[in-house]
């Protein structure tokens, strides 16, 4: 760890934060809409980005700080099961390929903000919408808390804030500081702050991750040598598990777990609420048809930085938090002026998705809890009003929890709200392809999967929890050891179709489909000439 601060790399960090400071701000006349006060204007960019600019907005949305971190800190320690990231992020695209054009076109033609405004409007239940709303809440507050960890990371490695002996405020000022600047200009320029940002994030990613792929297996003797180390490294016994502390390649009995693991998290990355807001700013469904094809090159871009997990231990980083790891590596092996940059690219990454996802969070609450049930006639500039408060208070919220909690609970917070999310699924998808589920058995199914998660989760120990060590545990029925999020989906869809049969046989009341099987192919045209008629119609 740094003695002191790294000035040279403070100086870099600091200019490219200051950077992304004033375009966070000049965002807010970027394609300046005539109406302001509009949620359609603040939490989606006006639904008017196109294929780059969406492109850019999802790759900052989706590959945050913490995959920067995380991922590798995973191979860091233990080995080739943290490569599971890969094979989700592959699946994840055929998948959304098949269900975004048709959310996209169905919120158009409708106007839906979020997911939960979709449920709600497709089973004509506002009971459900609710459950889609407070889970999606719920799966989002620890994952923009994690963003925040993802930047004091950084500041720690850099020698930012002193040491643990040192005053609370002094200590985390650093990270107050960057919190206040991400809340007042997502406040002012909403969703047009991180898709500009997102631009010099993933450049600096890019260029972080190309250098670092060619310079450090130069410096550590070749790949040969790194792979050699690090297997060494994984064969070494655990004191407190008595086994080996990883594995260069998973054995047999790591397979259910590794493929359940990424199957069930490609199937949850895209419910979460930042990925749908990103998604709808878009201008048209062609635009995402072509984001999803050209979306794999972040995959790519993810498997190489995995394998700085195996670098580090190459390069002899020896860290108590493996979350310190890789800009421990950094920090060790490049120039101090690199390193600022590799440690801006991983606070903009952080910058960039928090923003999203306080934006998500907002308008879930202000479009599916304040103006379903507290004012039904809220207009649009009050409904904008109350996103843009509840966005702050989200990242209260969130800063609240990184500052008062264990970082370990964030993580397992965050773990949880995969497992959460993923509940969502049926509802969402099912009601994009099929109106035969039950508005009913979809909620019955849902409040199981949760239950189900959350009880099977908290039974999880490890060697340093008691509780929610784990996504991992005892498949019931088959007896391996799987993703819980996807046992808890099964069971999840198990009750939803068995209830749907039954209240469909004693023809209880299925509510209200607003929408029709042609808006679910509409494109932008389509939406323009049926938003005229309608105002025809009005006049």
């Amino acid at each position: 760890m740094q003695d002191g601060v790294n000035g040279v790399a403070l100086g870099v960090f600091v200019f490219f934060f200051l950077a992304v400071t004033v375009m966070g701000f000049r965002a807010a006349r970027w394609r300046k809409a005539e109406n302001e006060h509009s949620l359609d204007e603040w939490g989606l960019g006006g639904r008017s980005f196109g294929t780059w600019i969406t492109w850019f907005l999802l790759g900052g949305d989706v590959y945050t700080a913490y995959t920067f971190v995380a991922v590798p800190a995973a191979v860091y320690a233990a080995g080739a099961a943290g490569f599971f990231a890969v094979p989700y992020t592959i699946l994840v695209y055929p998948l959304i390929f098949t269900f975004l054009p048709r959310l996209w076109s169905v919120s158009h033609k409708h106007g839906y903000v979020t997911t939960a405004d979709f449920v709600r409007g497709r089973y004509g239940s506002k009971g459900l919408s609710l459950a889609v709303a407070f889970t999606g809440l719920l799966a989002t507050m620890p994952y923009i808390a994690l963003q925040l960890v993802g930047i004091q990371a950084v500041l720690d490695v850099m020698g930012v804030g002193g040491g643990e002996t040192t005053h609370w405020f002094v200590k985390d000022l650093p990270l107050l500081i960057a919190f206040g600047v991400l809340a007042a200009y997502t406040y002012s320029s909403g969703l047009r702050a991180p898709a500009m940002i997102a631009f010099v994030k993933d450049a600096l990613i890019y260029i972080v991750i190309t250098v670092a792929i060619i310079y450090l297996p130069i410096k550590l003797g070749g790949f040969d040598e790194i792979f050699s180390k690090a297997g060494e490294a994984y064969a070494q016994t655990d004191p407190a598990t008595g086994k080996p502390k990883g594995a260069l390649v998973s054995d047999s009995g790591a397979q259910w777990t590794y493929a359940t693991l990424a199957l069930g998290s490609a199937m949850a990355m895209f419910m979460y609420p930042h990925s749908i807001t990103a998604t709808l700013s878009s201008r048209s469904r062609d635009v995402i048809r072509r984001n999803t094809t050209v979306m794999p090159l972040y995959t790519l871009m993810l498997g190489l930085l995995a394998l700085l997990g195996f670098m580090a231990i190459a390069a002899g980083v020896k860290v108590r938090n493996g979350q310190l790891a890789i800009p421990q590596l950094f920090e060790n092996m490049f120039p101090d002026w690199f390193a600022g940059v590799a440690f801006a690219a991983i606070g903009i990454g952080a910058l960039v998705p928090a923003a999203i996802m306080s934006i998500a969070a907002a308008n879930l609450f202000t479009r599916n809890i304040y103006k379903d049930f507290l004012k039904p006639d809220a207009t649009p500039e009050q409904e904008t009003k109350v996103s843009k408060l509840v966005s702050l208070l989200v990242k209260v919220g969130a800063l609240a929890f990184v500052l008062t909690m264990d970082k370990t609970v964030a993580i397992n917070f965050q773990l949880l709200g995969g497992i959460w999310i993923l509940q969502t699924f049926p509802a969402l998808m099912g009601g994009l392809f099929t109106r035969w589920f039950h508005r009913w058995a979809l909620l019955a199914g849902w409040a199981v999967g949760m239950v189900y998660g959350t009880a099977a989760a908290y039974g999880v120990a490890s060697p340093t929890q008691r509780h929610f060590g784990g996504s991992s545990a005892e498949i019931p029925g088959i007896g391996e050891i799987g993703y819980i999020g996807l046992t808890a989906f099964v069971l999840n869809v198990l009750v939803v179709v068995v209830l749907t049969f039954v209240l469909k046989a004693v023809k209880a009341p299925e509510g209200i489909d607003e929408t029709s099987p042609e808006d679910y192919t509409a494109d932008a045209e389509d939406v323009g000439a049926s938003a005229s008629t309608i105002k025809r119609r009005r006049r």
